[in-house]
């Protein structure tokens, strides 16, 4: 390793076998977001919520998730369109601090961009999680990822709201709740102008058949709510971009 505290990356190859590679050459050349992780998420006694899989529309794929708050966070850029590739823990940086001893860190989450640069991400669930060792390894990071022109975060926990709504929402991000043929087109002219959500579902059809795909389009931003209050069946939906406060963005 450069003694000089260059970084370096570890991560999987498509047989499972660990690869050491230059952090700067790795991330030209290494699609991080199709990877497994590096190492597992660990499990913690007493937590209510432990290692799981998120379904992610983005890439149809599943993406390994090790806590609710990287969960919801793994949700807000699922739902962000400029994100095109999601995965949990797909590489660890190697680094030597100033009195040579050789560090590591894994962030969380990598997310990769439309135009080809990266988020690599941690997801503590208060602002102190991890104490000095995450702090440490996060200014590693940030500054690996500055080096290379991406970016690095700690991404704070959502408002409880927030999170509620985008959980809803998020229940009907599956291609199976666009509806029948024609469905998507009726949602869409209904809402053509800000109107409380039941009105506009019942100008479409059935509402029973109708919801499930108006909460699709809002997943996907074809349409717009509100999303700093709670859902309910008044709440004004309307066309793309056309309502205020409509998502909490990860970037």
């Amino acid at each position: 390793m450069d003694q000089g505290g260059g970084f370096e990356a570890v991560f999987l190859d498509p047989v499972g076998q660990a690869v050491q590679q230059r952090w700067a050459d790795a991330a030209m050349t290494v699609a991080f977001e199709d990877l497994p992780p590096v190492s597992a998420f660990p499990v913690v006694p007493g937590r209510r919520w432990g290692p799981g899989l998120w379904w992610s529309a983005t890439t149809g794929r599943h993406v390994a998730a090790g806590s609710n708050a990287m969960r919801v966070q793994l949700m807000v850029l699922d739902r962000d369109p400029d994100v095109t590739g999601l995965a949990g823990r797909p590489v660890r940086l190697l680094w030597r601090d100033p009195r040579g001893q050789v560090r590591s860190w894994v962030p969380q989450l990598f997310a990769r961009r439309a135009d080809g640069t990266a988020l690599v991400a941690d997801c503590p669930g208060h602002p102190d999680a991890g104490g000095e060792r995450a702090r440490k390894g996060a200014e590693a990071v940030a500054q690996a990822c500055t080096d290379i022109g991406w970016t690095y975060r700690r991404l704070p926990p959502l408002d409880d709201v927030l999170a509620a709504n985008l959980k809803w929402l998020a229940g009907y991000r599956h291609p199976r709740n666009a509806g029948r043929p024609g469905m998507a087109a009726a949602v869409a002219e209904a809402f053509t102008r800000p109107r409380p959500l039941i009105e506009g579902a019942g100008a479409a059809g059935d509402p029973i058949e109708v919801l499930p795909c108006v909460f699709h389009a809002l997943w996907h931003g074809q349409l717009t709510a509100g999303l700093d209050a709670p859902l309910h069946e008044r709440v004004l939906v309307g066309p793309q971009d056309c309502i205020p406060g409509t998502t909490g963005g990860a970037w």
